[in-house]
């Protein structure tokens, strides 16, 4: 059913033992001053396309539901501590949309896996378009800024542990075993107990480079999958469907070798990629790739999204360019871009693109965005550590789509509070002078 989207006042009915939170929050405060200038409308027009009629109870209000999103990622919580924080802090409450102090969590975190579920990537990128309007609204960005972007790459690793033969191959073993019990399948034999003692012994070997009886460990864990993967293939029933998939990844963990493509890299996410970025403290790096868009100028993130299958940076531009003009409503003219694109001037005839390091043919003004190109790696760092991009915790494919636009978004709402927080004091100053 659809939410119960009450209207936010500025002046609620007074009532006797409870005092409105507009009589309590700092009016200067960023949070109160941002309240004030997001289109929440937007959205409940937006969403609630997504929503039944009349099946099922109300849903959590759609400010709400937005507001924990936003305050999640521009402080770096889990979906638990932000539902936490939201019960003891008065200005989390009044920014999304209660009139009046609540001593209960307005949702439980699983709430929030299946609202972003329901929304989608479109929902998401709305979310980030709104940040750049507010953004707009409030005088820190102009429109002719987003004609001139700057576009790089990043990974964005995924909640795995590092990625080891041994390890896989006892993990597939263990979610066999688990599998066929719960679907009443009995096994002749599990090795449950010689499996852990047989992967405890290869680690020891391997660290103390004893590689030969490390090897031999390696044979026999692949030995145990075999047995246990063939025998639940004999008795496994029609349209058991979690059999059959837990059965192809063991088939693959066993096939695979040092120099096969597609690996299995981990059990959970199997569409985890091996990416090498040439990083002298980081060699490989296991999740997927992921491309933002920055104001040349003043640095806004005007573009996210992931992309899977490791692609050459130069083969994305084209979808960014599209993905940009989408979410900021403006197509860029110029893009300035790393050496990790060269050639793709020729896929991009509609956009002036200016590589690192190419300044024949150019004039002043743009050898001097050329050179600003870098102040991106930055906003990659704190996007990283402050915001949530630095391990996805989100699962499957559509979580690395939906991790990198609420990041970027959580980036844009950061930098609005810096600036009205700094502006509340410069505002200050020009009126007592």
């Amino acid at each position: 059913m659809k939410p119960r989207n009450e209207e936010f006042c500025s002046k609620p009915k007074q009532e006797l033992f409870r005092p409105s939170l507009v009589d309590i929050v700092c009016e200067d405060h960023p949070l109160v001053k941002l309240a004030l200038a997001i289109q929440w409308k937007k959205f409940d027009a937006e969403f609630d396309k997504f929503y039944s009629e009349k099946i099922g109870r109300p849903a959590i209000p759609t400010r709400i539901m937005v507001g924990l999103h936003y305050l999640k990622h521009a402080f770096n919580v889990s979906d638990e501590t932000v539902v936490e924080r939201f019960k003891e802090n008065i200005y989390w409450q009044y920014f999304c949309g209660n009139n009046f102090f609540e001593h209960e969590a307005p949702c439980v975190p699983t709430a929030l896996v299946e609202w972003r579920k329901r929304i989608g990537q479109g929902g998401l990128e709305m979310m980030l378009q709104e940040t750049l309007a507010a953004a707009m609204q409030l005088g820190f960005l102009n429109v002719k800024d987003v004609r001139e972007v700057t576009i790089d790459t990043t990974v964005q690793e995924k909640n795995i542990s590092f990625p080891t033969d041994a390890k896989l191959l006892n993990k597939s073993r263990e979610r066999l075993v688990k599998a066929a019990t719960a679907s009443g399948i009995s096994l002749r034999q599990n090795f449950n107990r010689v499996g852990k003692h047989e992967f405890a012994k290869h680690g020891r070997y391997a660290h103390a480079k004893q590689f030969k009886r490390a090897k031999k460990s390696l044979k026999k864990l692949k030995i145990y999958l075999g047995r246990v993967a063939r025998d639940v293939q004999r008795k496994i029933a029609d349209g058991n469907k979690k059999l059959v998939s837990e059965i192809q990844l063991a088939e693959r963990i066993l096939k695979q070798e040092r120099k096969s493509k597609n690996k299995i890299y981990s059990l959970h996410e199997p569409f985890v990629e091996c990416i090498s970025k040439g990083k002298a403290h980081k060699r490989y790096e296991f999740g997927c790739k992921a491309s933002l868009a920055t104001t040349n100028k003043s640095n806004w993130i005007v573009g996210a999204m992931a992309h899977h299958g490791n692609p050459y940076d130069g083969h994305t531009l084209k979808v960014v360019i599209a993905g940009v003009e989408r979410i900021a409503g403006v197509k860029p003219e110029d893009v300035f871009l790393d050496r990790g694109y060269k050639g793709s001037q020729k896929d991009n005839p509609e956009v002036r693109v200016h590589i690192s390091g190419t300044t024949r043919g150019k004039t002043k003004r743009q050898k001097k965005l050329l050179r600003r190109r870098s102040a991106i790696e930055p906003i990659i760092g704190h996007l990283k550590t402050g915001n949530r991009l630095g391990r996805n915790f989100l699962k499957g494919i559509n979580g690395d789509h939906f991790n990198v636009i609420l990041a970027a978004a959580g980036r844009n709402f950061s930098k609005l509070l810096g600036l009205i927080f700094i502006f509340r004091f410069f505002w200050a100053q020009n009126w007592i002078s």
